[in-house]
């Protein structure tokens, strides 16, 4: 969940190996109209919200397909952790992928790649029967292909927005995730009921011929031709030299960035603690309090309209507030938002604040994205992404597994007590970075300074 663009390439030539962008269908970033008039990002914004949904119905109908299958509850966790081991591997080599290729390219062939393996599945299911490898295949590579084409989709939106308005961008992107995620569950049960889970997966696979659709109509804009992409290691052999270039360069910068280094070992703490703060809200309402399913789905509804919220704020709060007051807020409303979750016995005030915690999480989310879309050369975007997800993404699982193990044995209120008292611990240690007093991104790896200097227009770019 988040304006230091480089300046426009004016020659309009192919740009350098790893730009990612396609010389007959670049613009200049001068001619990039406002958002409210960008079509490019509205056929993009439009293309990923279908896909989105797609994507929530196949994060349902696809372990209900194993469940089904198998009957096996081990069989359809088995799917989880395949998934998400997968993707944390990915990540160590997405980066490179992404700043070394034609990124709209990739895009579009991870679209429809994914099309022919989830569409495959309803005529294997026909034709064979149950094949439960398969399913273990396909998850697999979805999510390889998903890695990938998520840290180029973060790399593509400052190709079709103006860098003013980055932040309203990924807002944009992040409250249509919010609702698509809260609706495609909805949508996969009734299509699992109706016509099986097989072909709920098949409709996810239509929807990426969607996406793979709109991002043939788009036109990315031109970058500098300065901007070249990173030759330390480009002859590098198998082995140190090949890691290097896949993984390490991207961390480094994260490193070395004053901005960037505190917020990726902050991030990596709170998602520790918050990769399982859904299971302890399931489990307080549920199990502790007593309630029902559909009482819970209330819960969870109310919590996604704190997504959705945040996602529309994000972009006038950052231009009010900054980078540093909107993103050390959004660690204090998770902090809140753990807490009184775990220890309310009100379902109404634990509603309240699950849709907190979810504003939290988003308008922090936002914000750190736009950072780094800020900040980063573009010819290290991708790499950066990746080492950036991979670091914090990693402590996720550990934290979910230890604190759910906490909390069985003493209880939510306890657990959910020491996870809030964790977030401020991160919040109190980024008050003594540079991320208290940052306004926006830096001019560059090294540099914190602020930049009011962009609020005169696109012409204020470093």
């Amino acid at each position: 969940m988040p304006t230091l663009a480089p300046t426009a390439d004016h020659q309009g030539g192919r740009r350098a190996r790893g730009s990612g962008t396609i010389s007959a269908e670049s613009t200049p970033c001068d001619r990039v109209p406002p958002l409210r008039r960008n079509k490019d990002f509205t056929v993009f914004w439009l293309g990923q919200a279908l896909s989105v949904l797609g994507g929530s119905v196949s994060m349902l109908a696809l372990p209900l397909l194993v469940l089904h299958a198998t009957g096996s509850l081990v069989q359809m966790g088995l799917v989880t952790v395949v998934s998400s081991a997968t993707s944390i591997g990915a990540g160590v080599f997405a980066g490179y992928v992404v700043d070394r290729l034609d990124r709209r390219r990739l895009m579009i062939v991870c679209d429809l790649a994914r099309a022919v393996l989830f569409g495959a599945v309803p005529l294997v299911w026909w034709v064979a029967g149950p094949q439960i490898w398969l399913l273990y295949v396909l998850t697999a590579l979805a999510a390889v292909l998903r890695t990938l084409f998520d840290v180029a989709y973060v790399t593509a939106v400052p190709h079709l927005v103006r860098t003013q308005d980055l932040t309203a961008a990924n807002g944009r992107l992040m409250g249509t995730f919010a609702l698509g995620s809260l609706l495609g569950p909805v949508v996969a049960g009734f299509l699992t009921a109706g016509v099986g889970a097989d072909w709920a997966l098949a409709l996810d696979g239509a929807t990426f011929l969607v996406s793979a659709a709109s991002l043939g109509r788009l036109r990315f804009t031109a970058r500098p031709a300065g901007d070249e992409p990173d030759k330390a290691g480009a002859g590098a052999g198998a082995g140190a030299g090949v890691f290097r270039e896949m993984f390490v360069v991207g961390f480094r910068f994260l490193w070395s960035h004053p901005l960037l280094r505190p917020l990726t070992v902050g991030l990596t703490v709170l998602t520790f603690v918050t990769m399982g703060a859904t299971d302890l809200l399931i489990y307080r309402v549920q199990h502790d309090l007593g309630r029902d399913a559909a009482t819970l789905g209330y819960v969870i509804a109310v919590s996604g309209a704190g997504s959705v919220a945040a996602a529309l704020s994000a972009g006038r709060l950052r231009r009010l507030l900054g980078f540093g007051t909107c993103w050390l807020a959004s660690v204090a409303m998770i902090a809140v938002g753990v807490t009184v979750t775990g220890v309310s016995r009100s379902v109404p005030v634990i509603a309240a604040l699950a849709a907190v915690f979810m504003f939290g999480i988003t308008l922090g989310g936002i914000c750190s994205m736009t950072l780094r879309q800020e900040v980063t050369p573009d010819h290290l975007l991708g790499r950066v992404t990746s080492a950036f997800w991979t670091v914090h993404n990693a402590s996720g699982p550990v934290g979910a597994a230890v604190l759910t193990l906490l909390a069985a044995r003493h209880g939510v209120p306890a657990v959910s007590l020491a996870g809030g008292a964790l977030c401020l611990l991160v919040l109190g240690g980024a008050l003594l970075t540079p991320l208290r007093g940052s306004r926006a991104g830096a001019g560059g790896p090294g540099s914190a300074a602020p930049d009011q200097e962009r609020a005169a227009g696109p012409s204020a770019r470093a």
